[in-house]
C-alpha cells in the first residue's frame, strides 16, 4: 500500500496495472486529493483505458482546499473520457445518489456497494477483466 503524505487515502494494491483502487480513511486534504490525482493522471496515460474502485472507510468529507483544487478538477475532468468502470464501496447516502446519477448521465459505468459487501465490487471488476483492452463505455 502507498500512503497520501496526509494519510487521508491509501493507494490499495489491485491485481492489474489498469485498476486503481483507494482507500479513503479521513478528511480529505488539498496535498491528498492532488497526490490521488497525480496516481489517476499516469495511469490514464499509461493504459488510456483505466478502472478505478475507491473504498470509503472513514470518509469524512474534503478540506475546501481539495474541493476546489485545480489540478484535480482536470484530471477529474478528463477523466471521464479514460475509466470504464468506476465503482465505489461504502458510499455516504448523498454520495452514492451522485454516483448513481453521474452514471446516468456521463459515458462512464458507476458501481456502489456497501461497505460490507467490499469483496463484491472486487469481484465485479475481476469479471469485467482488463480495462486497457477494452474501450470506454462512450466509445462502445
Amino acid at each position: 500500500m502507498n500512503t497520501a503524505p496526509d494519510g487521508s487515502i491509501v493507494q490499495r494494491d489491485a491485481p492489474r496495472p489498469d485498476l486503481l483502487a483507494f482507500e479513503i480513511r479521513d478528511k480529505i486534504t488539498r496535498p491528498d486529493i492532488e497526490w490521488m490525482s497525480a496516481l489517476t493522471d499516469q495511469a490514464m496515460q499509461a493504459h488510456k483505458t483505466i478502472d478505478m474502485l475507491i473504498v470509503m472507510a472513514n470518509y469524512e468529507g474534503s478540506e475546501l482546499g481539495a474541493t476546489f483544487d485545480g489540478y484535480a478538477t482536470s484530471v477529474k475532468a478528463r477523466s471521464v473520457a479514460h475509466i470504464r468502470h468506476y465503482v465505489v464501496v461504502g458510499a455516504p447516502a448523498f454520495a452514492e445518489a451522485m454516483i448513481k446519477l453521474s452514471g446516468l448521465i456521463m459515458p462512464v459505468e458507476t458501481k456502489t456497494f456497501d461497505l460490507a459487501d467490499e469483496a463484491a465490487a472486487w469481484a465485479y471488476l475481476a469479471e469485467a477483466g482488463p480495462a486497457s483492452e477494452a474501450a470506454p463505455a462512450w466509445r462502445s
